[in-house]
């Protein structure tokens, strides 16, 4: 795996811009064009991005892709890309500008994108997470992270959580939508989801505690079955 850029990333604690790019965004432009027939969120923190899309007026999916990230020069390396699964694990040098404080311009050999930002709101559960633990018949299964990987990114009041492969290229499926996570109470607001467009609008409400330093998540699936999940935070998962 090419876990080494993150590791570098992390150890580089300013970057060159003055706004921070953390929380969460949306596509209004492209080429200069409006954009109307579709709505692509993207999540930036921790040095990591998830980015969704479906159909404006819809609930149809259309992709999602998403990987690391560098303020310095502004860089992207894909985990997953289900429009370009070729450019998974390749690093893309790109051009990225503040345009005031709520618009960024990234600029790349295809063009510009222009995007807004929707939310900088933070709570206890702003982060990257990888799930290092299922509990099953009563007892805590310990999962260790690897090329397959189930992630969840929140920032910004919007969550995208996400199962993929690096390493084979395979993508298993995605969700997101805003949430909200006070007083050990966790509320998820679907608003696409790639195995099932029937669940989009969806509100499941769980309970939460972070206590030493991981994430515990308990309450009932979509499918209305019990689940009690442990979510590490992504770097220090891969660092260890």
């Amino acid at each position: 795996m090419k876990r080494l850029l993150i590791l570098s990333v992390l150890l580089f604690t300013t970057g060159i811009f003055a706004q921070t790019l953390e929380g969460s965004w949306k596509l209004i432009e492209k080429n200069g064009s409006a954009i109307t027939s579709e709505e692509v969120v993207r999540i930036y923190q921790d040095n990591y991005f998830a980015e969704g899309a479906k159909k404006t007026g819809t609930n149809t999916f259309l992709w999602a892709l998403g990987g690391e990230y560098s303020t310095d020069d502004y860089s992207e390396m894909m985990d997953f890309n289900t429009r370009s699964s070729e450019k998974i694990g390749e690093v893309s040098n790109l051009k990225l500008s503040f345009a005031g404080d709520h618009k960024i311009i990234i600029n790349s050999e295809k063009g510009s994108e222009t995007w807004e930002r929707i939310s900088d709101n933070e709570n206890a559960l702003n982060g990257n997470w990888v799930i290092t633990g299922r509990e099953r018949n009563g007892e805590m299964n310990k999962m260790k992270p690897g090329d397959r990987r189930t992630i969840k990114i929140f920032s910004g009041d919007r969550f995208q959580w996400v199962a993929f492969n690096s390493a084979t290229r395979e993508f298993m499926g995605t969700g997101g939508g805003t949430y909200s996570a006070e007083n050990g109470k966790y509320i998820e607001q679907i608003e696409f989801f790639s195995r099932d467009d029937s669940r989009v609008g969806a509100r499941l409400n769980f309970n939460f505690e972070v206590k030493d330093g991981e994430w515990h998540h308990s309450g009932k699936s979509s499918k209305g079955d019990p689940i009690y999940e442990i979510w590490s935070p992504y770097a220090e998962a891969y660092s260890k």
